[in-house]
């Protein structure tokens, strides 16, 4: 069954960064308007390829500063209306790499570590009440917060082990901590907005496929039972039907996109 969301108006954060355009062109695809948000690129080349027949807006918005935040929501309402859809995208990684800094753990940042959950879990707080409460004034909607599978799980660094960095590659602690808390966010947000009629769930996707290294991927795919990584299209699917009246009695949940990682 083909999932139909004319009409809808969404917004994805985070719109150029790695998984931004697969949420927006999928949107696109099953018919709803998107307004793209990011800080310069606001339209990436997934979006710039895909013929939206004008339904796609791209605007400068900063998850840390909660006026452009205002200010994007009162340009997409006179564009199309209130939001309906909300994927909340935007957020800071570190996939593992030689050219990625890295320090030992206790040596780790308060800088780094700061900005990280400022993005990643003030970020999506600050969008959830800016347009999230649009949302929820209007009376309908769905938001999908994008979390992690290491929101979950703590990184294995037996999987970073062939990275030669001294010290060793270190995944950010503070990135795991800001998806955890994506999702407990979630479940606030489920209990306080159920009587509004907007529905919030987490979508936590684990080892997309993406340029990795051979010997990575080939240590990441063996702890998957699937034995492999998530392509894009294994995440639209699921991010299709949280956005869509599929999901309609789906909330406060999160739906881990991981192969089986965490079965064993």
């Amino acid at each position: 069954m083909r999932i139909d969301l004319t009409g809808e108006v969404a917004v994805v954060t985070g719109v150029s960064g790695r998984l931004g355009g697969i949420w927006a062109t999928a949107l696109l695809d099953a018919g709803a308007g998107v307004v793209g948000l990011d800080l310069d690129d606001v339209t990436p080349a997934a979006v710039k390829e895909h013929d939206g027949g004008g339904r796609y807006l791209g605007l400068r918005g900063d998850v840390t500063d909660r006026a452009s935040l205002r200010d994007a929501l009162q340009t997409a309402i006179r564009w199309a209306g209130t939001p309906t859809i909300l994927v909340n995208n935007a957020g800071i990684d570190q996939p593992p790499s030689r050219d990625a800094g890295s320090w030992l753990f206790e040596d780790v940042p308060d800088q780094l570590s700061g900005a990280v959950l400022d993005v990643n879990a003030l970020g999506v707080l600050r969008v959830c009440q800016v347009i999230g409460a649009a949302m929820a004034g209007n009376g309908r909607g769905s938001i999908v917060n994008i979390g992690s599978l290491y929101g979950s799980v703590g990184p294995d660094p037996r999987l970073y082990d062939h990275i030669d960095m001294d010290p060793p590659f270190l995944k950010p602690p503070a990135y795991g901590m800001s998806k955890a808390a994506v999702a407990a966010l979630t479940r606030y947000l489920a209990a306080m907005w159920g009587p509004a009629g907007v529905r919030v769930n987490t979508l936590s996707p684990g080892g997309v496929l993406g340029g990795q290294d051979p010997a990575f991927r080939q240590k990441f795919t063996a702890r998957v039972p699937m034995r492999r990584m998530a392509t894009e299209n294994d995440l639209t699917g699921p991010l299709l039907f949280l956005a869509s009246g599929m999901s309609r009695y789906v909330t406060g949940c999160e739906l881990l996109v991981d192969g089986g990682y965490v079965a064993w």
